[in-house]
């Protein structure tokens, strides 16, 4: 930094006042001063502008012009904003949220849902109604049939209009876990930042949300759930494979590869990559204005010359699909509200990864020097333009991480007034006039199934939405046409995922789709073809899988190859090996091929082995051996691992040590899997002549207290594990019960949890070591990043004393620390009992390093 920044400053403008302490401090290590980095004279005052001065504070990139569709009073508070297929803008309003710089009043049902209307025709939504008043602290929101579906924690709801006065009247709960409400006496345990949000209707016509690990779909008036895994943050899109895109605060640009579903099928592996893949170039960030107001701005490395240096709120993703901005299709928006701008990224299909990049050198697509601009949410209008939600207001940062330093620098600059404010802003194009659909007359059925086709996929996903939730079998021949002939590929995908929804997808179609040029409707079609895996027809659609497996496109290959993992077929296991050996630079594609093998990875280890085609001297044919031998590891069987090191011991005798050490690397736990010891009932043959080759040696080291035997030396002694008595063991039984009714949701009934979410309770130091820290985090909780078996999870655990008694926790307990083969003592309800007692006045969920005094 520039040494301008620096001058002398009053001590009064220079530390926070101890007075001011806040939770958010805590973050901090012991004696950490809050020193402001920016002068106050190079720190502008922040007054609340109106919306056509708050025009003029924006930079936006060549070509395109900002324009205001939307503002108070009208549109107060917006988070999430959504249109109807009548031109309608419907938005959530959280008004609720930190009134104050305490957070006072953030429990009041002041929150709503309005519909907005463009009367005159002119871009403006000048006319509000609200349709759902009373909320508390709503965020989320998606139109479905003829309702809305809302999220405000702990509630998704679904919400009608039975009467036709344009408010709601008949409320439908969907979900009760959708979030914490908010308790201003615990706040640590409904944290806003990290609820779910960002309901998306995705291809497979289930309705998924970030930050949550939920789906629903509607079905002939009915909600039906399934389950997904853990997405993100805040925001949540698709592009026109399907692929998801999400993130976190300081982690702006991830994406799901790898559909999550196939990552999930074999438990055999504690973790397989594929999603929540990083396609940020970097995190750097390039504001138009001096950044002081971010909450840890006193930390040299968050700032560069005074502006924010990386992302440090990044949320709202959006994958802009619209017509009016070709240019822009299929690139990336997220907002940076903290530092006021929005980053347009470009996305680019390679390896069957994507990678984006910042669509301007050292610039950002749209930037602001007014510090309440905070962009947090977009959306593609039906008439093709970007829209930008804009929460307009001073206090970002939420109380339960705000610290001294931010609380100073909101005070100083008045960042705390101005409430109820908001706009939403439409971005066009530059050079010509931007059309209008604001008030659009209603459609029929039959003019909906040509809008699958539209070059906007606002109106392609209405028309899916639609179709599928009012199925006409008229209508199918129609749609069929449009996914066998349509000249837009995405109308094609469109149309296809329609089919499937209604249940009138055709192999025809799906072999239509498989033979098509273009990546992204053979991906959809490989998806879909799975349908048509058994019965008449299964041999050509088999045949046409394998082909495209080996075909050029690194996207369709992927796909291929997972789709075929689902037949759980010998002959085609030994195909995708081969396949997956001979395209290293796929970086998924092995994972792919490990998800589908569950059970099977030890038979087609040793079939490979000692295939001659399998030189034991190949570099990738032993990397894939090795992921074998992980699976096998992973299943826990004894005498499994007992056969791949045996097989490691031939190998090494016959001269192939690189093999045989593939194969020890494989057997070795790596982060997050099982270092339980794994008994078996002697010495495995081979182990011998392991230990005369000196890297095989090292392997066989770190295996000393993972593969055990009776009387192998250098094994650490274990005591000797306690039956449980008659009433530890009701506890246990009782603990089993309530710990799938609870707890599996998250934690699962295998104990493996939810990768980035709920951390793993197998094999879990929180969970085997002393009983005083799982006691502590079932009473009051845990507040994330938390470490455990060496993976980072970032999520945040409620206190559950309030709804289980002693006996309930101490069962619970109990049963986790002796299943799957755990052997730690049992929890008896009076050691509940007396830490309950000693930790009647923690109010807050845990820390784990408060919990680290309890090992």
């Amino acid at each position: 930094m520039s040494s301008s920044l620096f001058p002398r400053l009053s001590l009064a403008l220079l530390f926070v006042p101890a007075v001011f302490a806040q939770i958010g401090d805590r973050a901090d290590k012991p004696g950490v001063v809050q020193k402001s980095l920016v002068p106050a004279d190079q720190i502008p005052p922040a007054p609340v502008l109106t919306p056509a001065q708050a025009l003029q504070s924006f930079k936006v990139a060549p070509g395109y012009k900002v324009e205001i569709a939307a503002a108070e009073p009208h549109v107060q508070e917006p988070v999430a904003i959504t249109f109807g297929p009548d031109g309608r803008m419907w938005v959530v309003e959280m008004r609720g949220y930190m009134p104050d710089l305490d957070g006072n009043g953030e429990d009041l049902p002041t929150g709503r849902v309005v519909v907005l209307t463009d009367r005159d025709g002119d871009g403006r939504f000048e006319d509000s109604k609200i349709f759902i008043d009373e909320l508390v602290m709503p965020r989320a929101i998606a139109l479905v049939a003829d309702g809305v579906l809302v999220g405000a924690p702990p509630e998704l709801a679904f919400w009608r209009d039975t009467d036709g006065d344009g408010k709601a009247d008949k409320k439908e709960i969907v979900a009760t876990d959708y979030g914490v409400r908010v308790d201003p006496k615990r706040p640590h345990l409904a944290n806003p930042e990290r609820a779910p949000n960002s309901l998306t209707w995705a291809y497979d016509n289930w309705i998924y949300s970030t930050a949550y690990t939920r789906k629903f779909r509607y079905v002939k008036g009915a909600w039906e759930t399934g389950t997904t895994i853990f997405r993100g943050q805040w925001g949540l899109t698709q592009d026109d494979y399907g692929h998801f895109y999400h993130g976190s605060n300081s982690d702006h640009l991830r994406v799901d590869v790898i559909f999550s579903d196939y990552l999930q099928r074999n438990p055999n592996y504690a973790r397989l990559a594929g999603t929540n893949v990083n396609a940020a170039e970097n995190q750097l960030v390039w504001p138009i204005r001096v950044n002081p107001g971010i909450n840890r701005g006193y930390r040299p490395e968050m700032l560069r010359n005074g502006r924010l240096k990386e992302f440090t709120a990044a949320g709202g993703q959006w994958i802009y699909r619209g017509d009016l901005m070709p240019e822009m299709y299929g690139n990336h928006f997220v907002a940076e509200p903290s530092a006021n701008f929005v980053r347009r990224s470009v996305l680019t299909y390679e390896n069957g990864s994507v990678q984006g990049r910042n669509a301007y050198e050292q610039q950002e697509f749209l930037a602001s020097t007014d510090e309440r601009f905070r962009p947090v949410n977009f959306s593609t209008g039906p008439d093709g333009a970007l829209y930008v939600v804009d929460l307009y207001r001073g206090v970002l940062q939420h109380r339960i991480s705000l610290t001294s330093y931010l609380r100073k620098q909101s005070e100083d600059r008045k960042l705390d007034q101005g409430l109820h404010l908001g706009r939403i802003y439409r971005i066009v194009p530059a050079d010509r006039p931007a059309p209008r659909a604001t008030q659009l007359a209603p459609l029929t059925s039959a003019q909906w199934v040509g809008k699958l086709e539209h070059s906007n996929a606002f109106w392609r996903e209405t028309a899916q939405r639609t179709l599928v939730e009012r199925p006409d079998p008229a209508l199918v021949p129609a749609i069929r046409t449009i996914a066998l002939k349509s000249a837009l590929p995405a109308g094609r995908v469109q149309a296809l995922w329609t089919l499937d929804g209604i249940g009138a997808l055709d192999r025809a179609a799906v072999v239509a789709a498989l033979e098509h040029a273009d990546p992204v409707v053979r991906v959809s079609g490989i998806r879909l073809s799975e349908r048509f895996l058994a019965g008449e027809g299964r041999a050509d659609v088999v045949s046409r899988l394998l082909a495209l497996a080996q075909g050029p496109s690194a996207r369709v290959q992927l796909q291929a190859v997972l789709a075929l993992g689902q037949l759980k077929d010998p002959k085609i296991d030994r195909d995708l090996a081969v396949i997956a050996r001979l395209n290293p630079r796929n970086p998924y594609l092995r994972d792919a091929f490990y998800s589908g093998l569950a059970g099977r990875e030890l038979s087609l280890l040793e079939a490979l082995a000692a295939d001659p085609a399998w030189n034991a001297g190949d570099e990738e044919a032993n990397k894939l051996l090795s992921g074998l031998a992980r699976g096998v590891f992973g299943s826990r069987d004894a005498t499994a691992v007992g056969r791949v090191l045996a097989l490691a011991g031939t190998t090494v005798g016959a001269g192939g040590g690189a093999r045989a050490v593939a194969l020890l690397d494989g057997l070795t736990p790596t982060v997050g899997a099982s270092r339980r010891p794994l008994p078996l009932t002697q010495a495995p043959a081979g182990w011998a002549e392991l230990e005369k080759n000196p890297a095989a040696k090292t392997r066989l080291a770190r295996l000393t207290d993972v593969v055990v035997w009776p009387g192998k030396p250098g094994v650490t002694a274990t005591a000797a594990v306690t039956p449980l008595t008659k009433e530890q063991q009701a506890r246990f039984d009782a603990g089993k019960a309530l710990f799938a009714g609870v707890c599996a949701a998250c934690h699962q009934l295998n104990g493996r949890g939810l990768d980035g979410l709920a951390p793993p309770l197998l094999d879990s130091e929180w969970i085997l070591g002393s009983h005083e820290r799982p006691v502590r985090i079932v009473l009051h909780g845990v507040r994330g990043p938390i470490t455990v078996l060496g993976r980072v999870h970032t999520g945040d655990m409620p206190g559950f004393g309030g709804a289980l008694d002693d006996l309930q926790i101490s069962s619970i307990l109990t049963y986790l620390r002796r299943e799957w083969g755990h052997t730690a003592s049992p929890v008896d309800p009076e050691q509940v009992k007396a830490i309950r007692a000693a930790t009647a006045g923690h109010t807050d969920a845990w820390s784990p390093e408060e919990l680290n005094a309890f090992r």
